[in-house]
C-alpha cells in the first residue's frame, strides 16, 4: 500500500531537504556552506542587484548572516567547491557534478545557435584564436580578449563575434569560468586550470548514468516531488528523467507516496528527514531552489508566485523583486525589497500577508529577519513603505 503524507508533512519534508530551519548558532564557516551545497547542489545566478545578487541569498536564508567572501572563495579560488554552468539555469553548481554535465556540454558542439553557426562558417579560425588567447593570458573577460572586431550593431545582447565564440566555448566545456569580477563579468579560463584535478580527471559517465546522478541529487534536494519537479531542478529531459525515476524506485532510493491534495504521482527520497516541527524564519528570493518549480510551490504552500521584474508594471501584484517569508512550515508573507545603498536603507517597497497567517506574529518575526538582512548587507535602516496588507503591522515592529 502506498504511504500517504499530509500536506503539512510534505511541506516540512521539503523545507528540511532544502536545509531550512538549521541555522548555526555561531560563526558561519566553509563547513556550513559545504553542508548547504551538499543539500541543494546549486545556487542560481542572476544579474539583477536590487537588494543582493541571487546566488548570495540562499545561504543567508539557510545560515543567516555570513561572510559573502566564503562563496567567493568557493567559486573563485582553488580548490573550488562550485563551478559555473547551466543547471536549473546559469548557476554555481557543486563541482563534483561537472562530469555529469559533460553530456550537456557535448550536445552544444552540434547545436550552435544561429549567430554562432554564421561565425563558424565565416570565421572558422576564431574559436581557436580565442582559445589561444585564454591559454596564454587567462583568465580573461570578454573585453580583455584581444580582437579587432567592433561590437555588432542592433540586437538585444549586442554581442561581438568574440563574445559569441567565448560563450559557445563555455557552453561546450572547452572553457569554464574562473569566477566573476566586480562588474559581474565572467572570467573565462581553461577547465584544467579551474577544476579540481580529481574532477577534471574523473571519467565521463554515460548519458543515462549522468541523468541518473542529476535526478538523484534533485530528489535528495527536494525531499518529495513529482517527475516534473525532478526534471525541472537541473532541466533534464522528461523521458530521461522518467527512466531515472523508475531506476531509483527500483533501487529503493525513491518511494512512491501520496500527498493529500496532489493529483500527480509523487515520490519521497528514501533518506528525507520527516520533522514533526520546524522553526524557520527565512527570506527566499525568486531564484531560490525551494521555488524553482512553481506548480510544486502552489501544491505545497498554496502560493501562486511569479517574478515581478519579468512582468509588465501594470500586471504586477506584489512588486518588482519579491521575496517570500518562510515562517516555520508555511509561507506567511511577501516583501518587495530594495537596497538603497546611497541612503544605507533596506527599503520594503511593499509587504503582503498571506491568507491565514497570523498578522502580529508574522510582522514581528519578519521585522527581525529584515533587520538581520539589513545588518548583513551593511545597511543602517529598514524603511517600510505603506504599501500592502502587512505594511502597517510591519512598520509598528
Amino acid at each position: 500500500m502506498t504511504a500517504q503524507l499530509t500536506s503539512g508533512q510534505a511541506r516540512r519534508i521539503a523545507l528540511a531537504a532544502q536545509g531550512l530551519g538549521r541555522r548555526p548558532s555561531g560563526t558561519v564557516t566553509m563547513r556550513h556552506l559545504q553542508g548547504v551545497l551538499d543539500r541543494v547542489a546549486q545556487f542560481q545566478i542572476d544579474s539583477v542587484n536590487v537588494a543582493v545578487r541571487a546566488h548570495y541569498m540562499p545561504l543567508f536564508a539557510r545560515l543567516g548572516p555570513y561572510d559573502r567572501a566564503l562563496l567567493e572563495r568557493a567559486g573563485n579560488t582553488a580548490p573550488r567547491r562550485v563551478f559555473e554552468y547551466w543547471g536549473h539555469a546559469a548557476s554555481l553548481i557543486d563541482v563534483t557534478l561537472q562530469p555529469a554535465l559533460r553530456f550537456r556540454m557535448a550536445a552544444h558542439v552540434d547545436e550552435p545557435w544561429h549567430a554562432m553557426r554564421r561565425i563558424l562558417a565565416d570565421q572558422p579560425e576564431l574559436p581557436g584564436k580565442v582559445m589561444a588567447q585564454i591559454a596564454e593570458r587567462g583568465p580573461l573577460t570578454a573585453r580583455e580578449v584581444e580582437h579587432e572586431q567592433e561590437r555588432t550593431p542592433g540586437g538585444w545582447w549586442n554581442w561581438s563575434d568574440v563574445k559569441s565564440a567565448l560563450e559557445w566555448l563555455f557552453y561546450t566545456g572547452e572553457l569554464t569560468s574562473a569566477g566573476r569580477n566586480s562588474q559581474f563579468e565572467r572570467r573565462y579560463d581553461l577547465p584544467g586550470r579551474v577544476l579540481p584535478a580529481a574532477v577534471a580527471a574523473a571519467p565521463t559517465p554515460s548519458i543515462e548514468e549522468a541523468r541518473l546522478q542529476l535526478v538523484r541529487r534533485a530528489a535528495a534536494a527536494l525531499g518529495v516531488g513529482t517527475e516534473t519537479c525532478f526534471a525541472d531542478y537541473f532541466r533534464t529531459d522528461r523521458t530521461g528523467t522518467r527512466d531515472a525515476v523508475a531506476a531509483l524506485v527500483a533501487t529503493g532510493e525513491l518511494e512512491p507516496v501520496g500527498v493529500r491534495g496532489w493529483d500527480r504521482p509523487t515520490y519521497l527520497w528514501h533518506e528525507a528527514a520527516r520533522p514533526r516541527k520546524l522553526v524557520v524564519d527565512a527570506l527566499v528570493s525568486p531564484f531560490d531552489s525551494l521555488v524553482f518549480e512553481r506548480r510544486r510551490l502552489l501544491d505545497l504552500f498554496g502560493i501562486h508566485y511569479r517574478i515581478g521584474l519579468y512582468t509588465p508594471v501594470e500586471q504586477r501584484v506584489h512588486g518588482y523583486y519579491v521575496y517570500l517569508f518562510v515562517m516555520d512550515d508555511g509561507i506567511a508573507a511577501r516583501v518587495d525589497l530594495k537596497a538603497d545603498r546611497a541612503t544605507s536603507t533596506l527599503q520594503v517597497q511593499a509587504s503582503w500577508l498571506e491568507p491565514d497567517a497570523p498578522e502580529d506574529e508574522t510582522a514581528a518575526r519578519l521585522a527581525a529577519e529584515l533587520r538581520r538582512m539589513a545588518d548583513w548587507l551593511g545597511l543602517a535602516e529598514v524603511l517600510v513603505k505603506p504599501v500592502g496588507t502587512l505594511s502597517a503591522a510591519l512598520a509598528r515592529h
